[in-house]
């Protein structure tokens, strides 16, 4: 089949089409593409491909805004629940910091040697081959990720609408409504420009950061008065299960350290700027949370906190008064960052996806225009939006959630593993192997005694996981589809990039 081309109106740029066996490639024929012509592009280059615009900061605020979400002002009552007591739960927030700066220190050295957009999924495709790679991909773009987009758009929804319905829970189809406004207007953001989407970041992660501040200064004043009565081991649950739940929860909150990662490709000067911005902002949260968490014991018992469905909201009413109404409000604009910042790096974990011939070509594809991934920004926000018609996402998202740590588990393996098959790799920081071999036991313990603990949901989600093992052999390993199949998918996708406007970037190097 002949390969057809789109033409810009008045300009020499060319980029070839897909053609009906699914290939395609990327060239553009005009020296004078340099001026980087793209409204959302740099200048210089004039290649189609995802643009190195992030700076340090930019990547800070990535992970800091990914990780900080709904979870340390809404509902900081796991932790407690399991434990049973302040200090112990307080020992469980500090190590489930700890962990995930562990955890991450080790993706410092994975994302500085596999420099590739996807993170986990690119690290265990490189070690482990394409299967594993996919069971990753299948769970994380089809369920966990457009589930959790959808859950914090509803928590945001809620939290706007909050003022107006004081005395009651605001009604579920307008909290919906709103959530779909909210992820169409960040989907037009980060199709737009990724500096847009990246200043988003960056403008709510300092309100989320400001808000905790307020309540961490008010904590420590409390302190100082004091309020320290409810700082005690009383009660503490030592079990096994009862710990390893306690440490599920904590973690949880501190989920998206390893969200910078999937879309190194546009981190400037990645091999400084990763390590440096996963240092920081682990460190910046891990403090962040302790504080809050101490803060609000200051004021409120254990029964108040385990009684309440969102935790910052009651601190404000004992300690600000008149100005409770602003933790609300904050809460919202934390949200907000927070699905900004999922939809941002999960749109790449897509591309990845793509570009390994795991996913529909289309999502490979970049606008010849704005350089953003287009058709992958557009899928997330698609998937996350049909999780807002399901009556109990909730419930569904936490089928999975064990999967999530067992395949963050694996790509930390990836790094012992490589340095043992592919020990020439390039490998510009190097862990001590004692820090993956740590998260790896670690790991273990807070997958497997959850799920000898809550079967039911285990077994819900090892069925979802295992969902992928069909997919996988008729779409992928299957490679002899028929001729009728194959033209048809080409002309659909062909299709969709003239809609969009959308292109193959240049090979990577890499």
């Amino acid at each position: 089949m002949e390969t057809e081309s789109l033409n810009r109106k008045n300009s020499s740029r060319k980029s070839s089409i897909v053609n009906g066996n699914g290939d395609a490639s990327t060239k553009l024929t005009n020296g004078d593409a340099d001026n980087g012509s793209g409204g959302g592009g740099d200048a210089g280059g004039g290649e189609v491909t995802l643009k190195a615009k992030m700076s340090l900061l930019n990547g800070c605020t990535v992970i800091v805004g990914s990780i900080i979400g709904s979870g340390i002002f809404v509902s900081p009552t796991g932790v407690l629940m399991y434990t049973g007591s302040v200090n112990l739960a307080l020992v469980v927030w500090v190590l489930s910091g700890l962990f995930s700066m562990v955890g991450a220190y080790c993706y410092a050295e994975l994302g500085t040697m596999i420099t590739k957009s996807g993170a986990d999924y690119a690290y265990i495709m490189e070690t482990f081959g394409p299967f594993m790679a996919f069971m990753r991909l299948w769970i994380e773009c089809m369920i966990v990720r457009p589930c959790s987009q959808a859950i914090v758009a509803l928590t945001f929804s809620t939290y706007v609408l909050k003022p107006f319905f004081p005395e009651c829970t605001p009604p579920e189809d307008a909290s919906r409504l709103l959530a779909v406004c909210c992820i169409l207007v960040l989907t037009l953001i980060n199709c737009w420009d990724v500096k847009w989407a990246t200043a988003v970041q960056d403008i709510f992660t300092y309100a989320k950061l400001f808000a905790l501040f307020i309540i961490i200064a008010t904590g420590m004043y409390q302190l100082y008065m004091g309020n320290v009565k409810y700082f005690t081991f009383d009660n503490s649950d030592t079990k096994v299960t009862s710990l390893a739940l306690s440490f599920y929860s904590g973690l949880f909150a501190y989920n998206g350290w390893n969200y910078l990662n999937f879309i190194i490709e546009e981190l400037k000067d990645p091999v400084k700027n990763l390590p440096r911005a996963i240092a920081i902002s682990c460190t910046l949260v891990t403090v962040v949370y302790v504080l809050a968490n101490i803060s609000f014991y200051t004021i409120l018992s254990p029964e108040e906190v385990l009684g309440s469905s969102a935790v910052a909201v009651t601190y404000a009413e004992r300690a600000f008064g008149m100005l409770a109404w602003t933790i609300p409000v904050f809460v919202a604009l934390s949200t907000f960052g927070a699905v900004n910042g999922i939809l941002l790096t999960s749109s790449r974990l897509f591309y990845a996806g793509a570009n390994e011939g795991q996913m529909p070509e289309i999502l490979t594809m970049i606008q010849i225009q704005r350089f953003t991934p287009t058709p992958a920004v557009l899928a997330m926000a698609f998937l996350s939006m049909l999780y807002l018609t399901v009556s109990d996402i909730f419930a569904l998202i936490n089928y999975v959630g064990f999967a999530t740590w067992l395949s963050i588990g694996v790509a930390v393996l990836c790094l012992p593993w490589l340095r043992w098959a592919q020990p020439n790799l390039p490998r510009p920081i190097r862990v001590p192997l004692v820090f993956p071999i740590v998260y790896l036991i670690a790991t273990v313990f807070v997958t497997v005694v959850p799920m000898y603990a809550s079967p039911v949901e285990t077994g819900y989600g090892i069925l979802m996981i295992l969902s992928s093992i069909p997919v996988y052999l008729v779409f992928i390993a299957w490679k002899n589809k028929p001729i009728w199949f194959q033209k048809s998918m080409g002309g659909v996708t062909q299709a969709l990039q003239k809609l969009m406007m959308v292109v193959r970037p240049k090979a990577s190097s890499k």
